[in-house]
Formats: C-alpha cells, sequence, structure tokens
C-alpha cells in the first residue's frame, strides 16, 4: 500500500485586502508557518509521497523569502514531492520555480506537456506537467495514455474539467477516462470536491489549503489517499487554522442578539464570520453594529449585515396625512418598481435613515 497526501492551490503571498493591514500581514505569516505544520503532518503520519496541484504562490513574482520558506517546508518532509506549477505560479523566468533553490526530494515539473518520473520502489510513475504562461487553452492531458504495465500511474495536473471557456487546461472528461491514471490529482478549484470516478481513474481537486475570503467557505485542507493493486480511496484531512462562514439569521419578532448567538456553532475561534439579519424589522432596524459589538472577541474577524426588511405596520403608516407619510408613499412607490434586491434594499435604508431623521433619532 503506498499512502500520499494531495493538496493544491496555497495562494502563498495572497494580500487578504479585505482585512485590516495588521490582520493581514498575519494571515500572510501564518500561511507560512502552515507550510511546516504540513511539513509536521506528513512526517508524524509518515507519508511518503506528496503531490501539489498547483497556484502553491499567488503570483509567479512571489517574494524570494516566501518561496525559500516553502523550499525549507518541503525540504523537511521525509517524503517524495512532486508539483505542477498552475496559472498564478506558472513556470518561467522569474518564477520562483527558477530562482529558488529546491531540496533534493522535490520533482518540479517544468514543460507544458505530460512528462514521467518513475519510482522504482514503490512500482510507481508519476506523471505531470506545468503551466509555462499565465493560460493554457489546450488541455495538458490531450493525447496522453499511461502504459498498461502494471505498474501504478498517478498523475497531477492544475487545471478545470469540460469548462465552458478555455483558459487554463480545459480538461476533458474523455481524456481523463482515457488517460490509464490509477489517480490523478487535480487542483485550481478552490473548493473541493468529491472524488469522481471517470473510467478506471479517480479524479479530484481537494481545494484550496485555507480560505481567503467569503468565496471560499467552510472546512479547507486536503486529501490524504492509499493506493493498493491499483485501487485509491480518499479521504479529505481539514487543515485549515481559519475559516470564513456566512450566517443567515431571521430576526422577525426576535431579539437580534438573542437570534444571533443562538445561530452561531459551538467553535468560533478562528473564524472569520458573516451574520447577515434577515426577516422583518421596526424603522429602527435590527441594530447590527451593537450584535457586531457583543459577539466580536469570539471571532478572529466579526462583519453583521442588516439584511432586514420593514415590517408592513411602518408601511401602513404611509396613510398618515404628515410629511412623514408622503415620505413613505413616495419610497413605497419606488419599493413597488424596485427589480433587483439591490433596490429594495436601497430603499430600505432610505426609508430607516429617513424616518431617523424626521424622528430626530440617531441610527447609528
Amino acid at each position: 500500500m503506498l499512502q500520499f497526501l494531495h493538496a493544491a492551490d496555497f495562494h502563498l503571498d495572497t494580500p487578504f485586502g479585505a482585512l485590516p493591514a495588521a490582520q493581514a500581514a498575519a494571515r500572510r505569516r501564518e500561511s507560512r508557518e502552515t507550510l511546516f505544520c504540513l511539513a509536521d503532518y506528513v512526517n508524524t503520519h509518515h507519508i511518503p509521497l506528496v503531490l501539489l496541484a498547483g497556484d502553491l504562490f499567488d503570483s509567479a513574482g512571489a517574494y524570494r523569502d516566501t518561496g525559500e520558506a516553502l523550499a525549507q517546508a518541503l525540504g523537511r518532509m521525509e517524503a517524495r514531492v512532486f508539483i505542477a506549477p498552475g496559472n498564478h505560479d506558472w513556470y518561467g523566468p522569474g518564477s520562483p520555480w527558477q530562482t529558488v533553490s529546491w531540496p533534493e526530494n522535490v520533482h518540479v515539473f517544468r514543460e507544458a506537456a505530460m512528462t514521467a518520473v518513475e519510482v522504482p520502489e514503490w512500482n510507481a510513475v508519476i506523471h505531470g506537467a506545468a503551466f509555462t504562461s499565465p493560460e493554457q487553452p489546450e488541455s495538458l492531458l490531450a493525447g496522453f495514455t499511461a502504459p498498461a504495465d502494471g505498474k501504478l500511474h498517478l498523475g497531477v495536473l492544475h487545471g478545470e474539467a469540460d469548462p465552458a471557456q478555455s483558459r487554463y487546461d480545459p480538461i476533458r472528461s474523455r481524456e481523463i477516462r482515457e488517460s490509464g491514471l490509477h489517480y490523478l490529482a487535480l487542483g485550481h478549484i478552490h473548493k473541493r470536491t468529491e472524488p469522481l470516478h471517470l473510467g478506471n481513474t479517480l479524479c479530484a481537486w481537494p481545494g484550496c489549503l485555507e480560505g481567503r475570503g467569503f468565496d471560499e467557505l467552510g472546512e479547507k485542507g486536503f486529501y490524504l489517499g492509499e493506493a493498493e493493486n491499483g485501487a485509491v480511496t480518499l479521504r479529505f484531512v481539514p487543515f485549515a487554522r481559519h475559516r470564513y462562514e456566512i450566517l443567515r439569521v431571521d430576526v422577525t419578532d426576535r431579539d437580534p442578539l438573542a437570534a444571533a448567538e443562538a445561530a452561531l456553532p459551538p467553535e468560533t475561534e478562528g473564524m472569520l464570520c458573516r451574520i447577515l439579519l434577515t426577516g422583518e424589522t421596526g424603522d429602527a432596524g435590527a441594530g447590527a453594529e451593537g450584535v457586531r459589538a457583543a459577539l466580536a472577541e469570539r471571532f478572529e474577524a466579526l462583519e453583521v449585515r442588516d439584511e432586514t426588511r420593514l415590517r408592513q405596520d411602518v408601511w401602513a403608516r404611509a396613510e398618515e396625512d404628515s410629511l412623514r407619510g408622503l415620505f413613505l408613499r413616495r419610497l413605497q412607490q419606488r419599493l413597488e418598481a424596485a427589480d433587483t434586491e439591490e433596490e429594495r434594499d436601497r430603499v430600505t435604508r432610505a426609508a430607516r435613515f429617513g424616518l431617523a431623521a424626521l424622528d430626530h433619532r440617531d441610527l447609528g
């Protein structure tokens, strides 16, 4: 039995632009620290093979010390490491793949064509290819077939399967099915996919190693695989220090803080969370800032948004023969004519702030 680790899309040196500068810098440092945690995991679990499917750096011009940190972490692994550079960290002049000295246990695929590395002690062959420019409009797997020679054939590539646009190694399902590979380790898709059998080939994307924003939600980590007699099985291992989550909380006829607290998962330490307060509230809204202030210390970062609608009894005041009634009638007409949720939200916010001004209240 051969055990292997399959990871991808580290995106080292991500700017984390949505975070305050100090917190963004801390996240970048943590990303480097995670590399050494990964090395410790490999060694502790005696994993002899590591497949890294590209975009390990966020750009081909990554900081040199980031490249050196990755090289040091991979060199610490008591394993053979195979890397297929992707569209963000493509292999070319000035890239870390050329400027950094990589340890002997690391093999970086350098060509935009499938090449092979024999590993006799495992009766295995590792196949892979690299992006050599920011885009790869032709499938790197096109025309490839591993020989039926009784050896274990594993592939590592960065790319998409059957995409609508051909920009980032558009691998076709038929090519995977006809590849003769026992396993194809893929990168590029940041959301983990369930393992997929195409013919006799198993393939999967593990997703990114750590989420970087609210478009990369949930548990992040890598796949741990086992290959025996040509059959491959996978198990997902959560590994991220932080995770992003979005919680929708209906506060209709409820205290917003109590409703938000009731919706929290048991563990929030290290979480970067966005709470969306929904439902219906009065003209004062749901008090998003108060909810955020009360809960912020439980999270790595917390954002609370008031996306509630005005209760019908507030709109009923449009019938009043007053400035307030005239104001609400005008907004009600705009609300009825709104075509999108964004326009309706804008009208609701205008109503809240306008009513607060008319009542000489501080909406916050």
